[in-house]
């Protein structure tokens, strides 16, 4: 028998800008947009850490973030 001890899941997200947009208010909506995605990580209780977060020359953000794994435990992953 095996159990899951302790898991997280390493991502690069790569927030992009839509194109049929105006660029200002494409940079805008990208911003909104990974404020949402930390809000909806805080209001889920999924634990995290972002390892960086870099905004791009065109204005899209590009995140690599450490996360829990669904709801196992992350032991000392995100120490």
């Amino acid at each position: 028998m095996k159990r899951v001890k302790a898991a997280c899941i390493t991502q690069t997200l790569h927030f992009l800008l839509k194109e049929d947009l105006g660029h200002d208010y494409a940079v805008k909506v990208v911003q909104e947009e990974v404020k949402k995605y930390k809000t909806g990580l805080d209001k889920n209780g999924t634990k995290y850490k972002i390892l960086s977060e870099k905004e791009l020359e065109d204005g899209s953000v590009m995140i690599e973030i450490k996360k829990q794994y669904n709801t196992s435990p992350v032991g000392n992953y995100l120490d």
